[in-house]
């Protein structure tokens, strides 16, 4: 299906898509904040743009005319630029900024829950005063987690066990987010196995994706700051082997929920909606709710569908999901990002180089936050560039991009144990099935 489409986005992530886009005869014109080699060998033309030039992004669309446009990183969706396509009829597959508040304010989606009576809400509370917050800290018997209300890139949440020396300095950070957001939101900690879940929706009909888990932790063994995701895993079965089957179920049920429960708010919300559940030992609960394909489980799932890639995103935009046939591979993946050293504290830019040659039908490399060229990237303060295998099994899947590291020349970072078998092995033994 030949269809010409603007893509808006330039990391590892929006590879994938590109890739997939292009091997469906789409057409792309691509709005990129940095130079990805890859996205530009695979576009008919490219434009240079960030989140804050949103009317030089609309005249680039209405000059160009296209069939479709994919607005696919956080910080634009949080801009007005769908909801202005839309307003002069130009078809997108992401959600409008309304819709988008699932995920740009997390007091929002909490109590969208609260209100609809979404099943998995955490207890929380949401606060506007140092003082208030300061004696609730105080008198918390619990872990907690301290969120900022709006987006983070995954990096913003910190636990009182993990990230904290003491109460003081969780107080203090409460305090910061409130001189800087004016709010601050406190959930009681959960404790279990999370998993992420992706769907495609039209705004009534939902596509559901194998069910991911990603890799926050900057560390092997889970220790270290958050990140944007330093790698990701999914199975051939479409769970995961220690996650209950009704775990899944319900996370289906929940993200169907999501989806009429912001209709019903006002807000029709199309594109990919993807939540991040915590299987407990007696339920699951919603950890947070995202209005766009994941980063980076979205690059298995986009590399895993298996099917026309313009036609999906045609049918959200045009609200006929309903009866359409996608399917997703029955393979395991891994995904394991490349960072530059001091990533999460003080990356240090570098160049890579990538050996190409002669590679293997089921190993890709995608490419993240660099610029330069297919065979030597610059480096800047973010992920780079993303391994990707396919196997029989998870831990298959990890050993093929360990032995094609070789391909990669350079200085950088990367968690190994990303789909190892003792990883793996651990969760399950861990697990409450």
């Amino acid at each position: 299906m030949e269809i010409k489409i603007v893509l808006i986005g330039s990391g590892a992530r929006e590879d994938a898509l590109a890739r997939r886009l292009k091997e469906s005869d789409g057409r792309i014109i691509a709005i990129m904040t940095n130079d990805n080699p890859s996205i530009r060998s695979l576009s008919d033309k490219v434009y240079f743009a960030t989140e804050t030039d949103v009317e030089m992004i609309l005249d680039i669309i209405r000059e160009e005319s296209p069939d479709l446009v994919y607005v696919s990183p956080d910080s634009f969706l949080e801009t007005p630029i769908v909801d202005k396509l839309e307003y002069s009829k130009i078809k997108v597959a992401s959600p409008s900024s309304r819709a988008f508040k699932v995920e740009s304010s997390k007091i929002y989606m909490r109590q969208l829950m609260k209100r609809y009576g979404i099943v998995g809400n955490i207890k929380f509370e949401v606060f506007d005063s140092e003082y208030e917050v300061g004696k609730y800290l105080d008198d918390m018997t619990k872990e907690f987690a301290i969120k900022p209300a709006g987006l983070t890139g995954g990096k913003g949440v910190k636990l009182t066990d993990a990230h904290f020396n003491n109460r003081e300095e969780a107080k203090e950070y409460a305090f910061s987010i409130i001189r800087n957001d004016k709010k601050v939101l406190i959930e009681e900690k959960v404790e279990g196995e999370e998993f992420s879940l992706q769907a495609y929706t039209d705004g009534t009909n939902l596509l559901f994706t194998p069910v991911a888990q990603d890799y926050k932790r900057l560390m092997e063994g889970d220790q270290g700051p958050n990140t944007g995701g330093m790698g990701s895993i999914t199975d051939r079965n479409g769970s995961l082997p220690f996650l209950r089957q009704e775990s899944v179920d319900k996370a289906k049920e929940i993200l169907n929920k999501f989806v009429k429960s912001l209709y019903d708010d006002g807000a029709l919300y199309r594109g990919v909606i993807y939540g991040q559940f915590m299987q407990t030992k007696k339920d699951i609960k919603v950890i947070e709710i995202n209005g766009r394909l994941a980063d980076p489980e979205g690059i298995n799932i986009m590399t895993l569908l298996d099917g026309d890639a313009c036609e999906l995103l045609m049918a959200v935009a045009n609200a006929e999901l309903a009866g359409k046939k996608f399917i997703f591979r029955r393979q395991a993946s891994v995904v394991k990002y490349i960072v530059p050293k001091g990533y999460g504290y003080e990356p240090q830019k570098t160049t890579l180089k990538i050996n190409r040659e002669n590679m293997p039908e089921d190993v890709k490399i995608f490419y993240g936050s660099v610029s330069g060229s297919l065979d030597e990237v610059e480096t800047t303060h973010s992920r780079a560039l993303a391994m990707y295998a396919e196997g029989d099994n998870i831990w298959d899947a990890s050993e093929k991009i360990e032995a094609n590291l070789w391909r990669i020349s350079g200085e950088y970072e990367m968690r190994h144990d990303i789909g190892s078998k003792k990883l793996v092995a651990k969760k399950v033994e861990n697990a409450i099935l």
